[in-house]
């Protein structure tokens, strides 16, 4: 038997020195940058001036950052909807059944992770803006208005989190197989019957993991929102581009307020997937 002890020595330093090479990393790139948010969203805006919660309250209260988290809210909602439902048909679509052009359509599944939003965006614009889209004209002349509305960031918001529930449904369907769901057909059980009792109960864990991501990843989005909206105030403008908008003008105490509830979202949704895990570990 080779001895290991000479082995684990030489480890050990080696070891030591990754662990603190990446906690620094961490810091450096994510902590201390959102530490530095956290601080000034409680800080006085100016010498004698009111910090704390009381006035992190205050600047919540302004009407347009009401609106900007409520269409916010409205958008993510949506858009994790339409990801949910059409990510667990495409999810079933690619595991369950064999199909001319199945390998195509996984990657396509997988575009939105490697496309920047702004392009996104972009090609938002071109297919459906009254001016150059080939739909826009016919969609506004029925009353249906895309780009610079609800519906355009809804669209812009749910391709950039298409991915998230699929990748999440997939392997999960893998892993079960499909002895139960045959078992179930053999006994006279219709697909639907067979979704709702066997396939929807084996995946829930990984359709809510999924479900939590793609929240935490729309309510985040900028960069194709930005290019569908009009970003003004009360006219499109989302809790991100309120943050922008609202720093570029010298108005930072609101800025780092919307973007502290941000991170406490996206620190909320950590928190969850991790009893999910726990809880679909158990």
């Amino acid at each position: 038997m080779p001895d290991t002890r000479h082995i684990r020595r030489q480890k050990g330093p080696v070891m030591i020195g990754m662990r603190v090479f990446v906690i620094l990393y961490l810091f450096f790139l994510i902590a201390w940058p959102v530490s530095e948010v956290v601080k000034r969203t409680f800080a006085p805006v100016e010498q004698g001036a009111e910090g704390g919660f009381g006035a992190f309250w205050e600047r919540l209260q302004d009407p347009a950052v009401q609106y900007a988290f409520s269409l916010t809210g409205t958008v993510a909602l949506w858009a994790v909807i339409i990801n949910t439902v059409f990510g667990v048909g495409i999810s079933l679509l690619l595991v369950r059944y064999r199909f001319p052009g199945r390998r195509v359509l996984s990657v396509l599944v997988d575009l939105p992770m490697s496309v920047s939003p702004v392009v996104v965006g972009l090609a938002l614009v071109l297919a459906y803006s009254s001016g150059s889209g080939w739909f826009g004209e016919r969609l506004e002349g029925a009353g249906i208005f895309i780009i610079a509305s609800t519906p355009g960031l809804i669209m812009a918001t749910a391709f950039v989190s298409l991915p998230l529930v699929i990748r999440e449904v997939v392997p999960t369907l893998q892993e079960i197989g499909t002895d139960s769901e045959m078992a179930a057909h053999s006994l006279g059980a219709g697909g639907w019957q067979t979704f709702r009792r066997i396939t929807l109960p084996s995946i829930k864990w990984a359709v809510v993991y999924g479900v939590v991501l793609s929240m935490a990843r729309s309510l985040g989005e900028f960069g194709a929102v930005k290019i569908v909206s009009r970003g003004a105030e009360f006219q499109g403008e989302t809790a991100t581009l309120l943050i922008q908008n609202r720093y570029n003008n010298f108005d930072e105490s609101v800025a780092y307020a919307a973007a502290f509830v941000l991170v406490m979202a996206s620190v909320l949704a950590l928190v969850v997937v991790s009893l999910i895990r726990k809880e679909d570990h158990s």
